[in-house]
């Protein structure tokens, strides 16, 4: 039987007395405390991901593979991560999300050790292990964000989200750094594949034991604080298909994810040949130390003035995350395009506008993720997550790096170009590609405005009907957001 109105009274009466004594109980430095954790957990994850891009010549040769076997490394990831956020996202919407991620997180340390023992014969072995160690992190991925949301609320929110974010790009270069040296030190490749998975079970009791799950919508003081069920699930779905700045920032994302995952998986390697090109030969090892110091340090930088820009653009544009984010990424493909041409003249100045481009399109990480909390109600944020990471990836970074290196092999085939010239044809897709996304987030910055109000009457216990119709009235009778401070 479905529950009576004293029956749905009384349980929304229990959500807020358990939210308000939650909130309470976090006043005392408990939430830096979890985004500490996540944020080590997420630079864990990138670390893990990135680790194969910076001994990738060490792997082709150990399997006797070109681009287009390389590519699928990272597409195989990719895949894996995409097919598996949709179950997880759903999942975290309704049910513990602490141990969702425990769980993933330790599979995918499992698998990442075992896939440093796949022998030479055997390459699409470690392929599809490659895979499933995307199926784990898709566990990790599509809920942390949702809890960092669930504890700050507006400028807050918008802080924590640049301190979870940093672990994408000083991951990524740790991946490079620690992929590099750690093969080096150890004469094989394979020994880089096996620093994460101990850090990983490190992470897993720090997260069953430290960290604090707060209820959903907490920060906001929301009224909505659960879900309705599996069943609701089409109903997420189709508000977030009618959400016009979650569509838009979705295929921003998608356009930042092909840009990303082809630069990561090919640029230490066309670097390299570029070097070699010059008569140049520092080793690729020093290419991947160098790339990964790079991207740290582009990362940093990038995050840190994202926020700031944005911090001043909101002031006078209600979408200014949007503007921020649109500027970020159509700005590097002009940088990326002189990067990729450059290389063929000197390495000093392509490693000036390889930093650049980094740099700008890092600025879209944390703000790109804020755009989806505030435009998202609590309730839906991790589905939300989980369509935003297969749609991205989906069209983004599950295929660029095997497009790129199918058409790096086959300009190399046709026209006879070297592996340095095919590549750096290939390469100048993500100019366009980033210049199409910095467009798509333009026309997002015109819908922020009214999705973020909406958003914020459905969590205060407004029905998504009434607001619907309010909205078209200059959202008369909507509740402002509350952005007083938490702590």
């Amino acid at each position: 039987m479905p529950p009576t109105l004293a029956e749905t009274e009384s349980d929304g009466e229990e959500d807020r007395v358990e939210t308000r004594n939650f909130d309470i109980s976090m006043r005392m430095g408990t939430r830096y405390v979890a985004v500490a954790i996540l944020f080590t957990v997420n630079l864990l994850n990138y670390m893990d991901r990135y680790t194969i891009a910076g001994v990738l010549q060490q792997v082709q040769a150990f399997y006797k593979i070109g681009n287009t076997e390389a590519g699928y490394l990272q597409a195989i990831f990719i895949v894996g991560y995409m097919l598996f956020s949709p179950v997880f996202g759903v999942l975290g919407d309704r049910f513990n999300r602490k141990y969702l991620m425990v769980g993933g997180i330790f599979f995918w340390s499992c698998i990442t050790l075992a896939s440093s023992f796949v022998p030479s014969e055997s390459f699409w072995l470690l392929v599809l292990l490659r895979g499933l160690v995307g199926v784990g992190e898709a566990s990790y991925s599509t809920i942390a964000p949702t809890i960092i949301s669930d504890m700050f609320t507006q400028s807050q929110r918008s802080m924590a989200l640049m301190a979870f974010y940093f672990a994408i790009p000083v991951g990524a270069g740790l991946g490079y750094i620690v992929g590099a040296e750690v093969a080096k030190a150890a004469h094989h490749w394979y020994w880089a594949l096996r620093v994460t998975p101990g850090l990983g079970v490190i992470c897993c009791l720090l997260i069953l034991f430290v960290l604090k799950e707060p209820p959903r919508g907490m920060a906001e003081h929301a009224t909505l604080t659960h879900s309705t069920g599996l069943r609701s699930i089409l109903t997420d779905l189709n508000s977030l298909v009618r959400n016009k700045s979650f569509m838009l920032n979705t295929f921003g994302f998608v356009c930042v994810a092909f840009v990303t995952g082809a630069l990561a998986l090919f640029a230490p390697s066309f670097v390299y040949d570029g070097y070699k090109a010059l008569d140049l030969h520092p080793g690729s090892a020093t290419i991947s130390l160098d790339f990964g110091f790079v991207t740290c340090g582009a990362g940093v930088i990038g995050i840190l003035c994202g926020g700031a820009l944005a911090y001043v653009v909101k002031k006078k544009h209600a979408g200014g995350d949007a503007l921020v984010c649109a500027l970020g990424l159509s700005s590097s493909s002009i940088f990326l395009f002189f990067a990729i041409f450059s290389l063929t003249y000197t390495v000093y100045v392509t490693w000036i506008f390889i930093f650049v481009g980094m740099t700008l399109v890092c600025m879209n990480w944390s703000l790109s993720a804020d755009i989806l909390l505030y435009t998202v109600v609590p309730t839906r944020r991790s589905t939300a997550e989980a369509f935003m990471n297969f749609v991205g990836h989906l069209l983004g970074d599950a295929g660029s790096p095997y497009l790129l290196g199918f058409l790096s092999d086959h300009l190399k085939a046709e026209y006879k170009l070297t592996s340095f010239v095919s590549m750096q044809y290939s390469l100048y897709t993500c100019c366009v590609v980033a210049m199409l996304g910095g467009c798509l987030y333009i026309i997002c910055s015109f819908y922020i405005p009214s999705d973020r109000a909406k958003a914020d009457a459905i969590a205060h216990g407004a029905e998504e009907e009434r607001v619907s119709s309010q909205l078209t009235n200059n959202y008369e009778g909507l509740p402002e957001a509350d952005d007083a401070p938490l702590l």
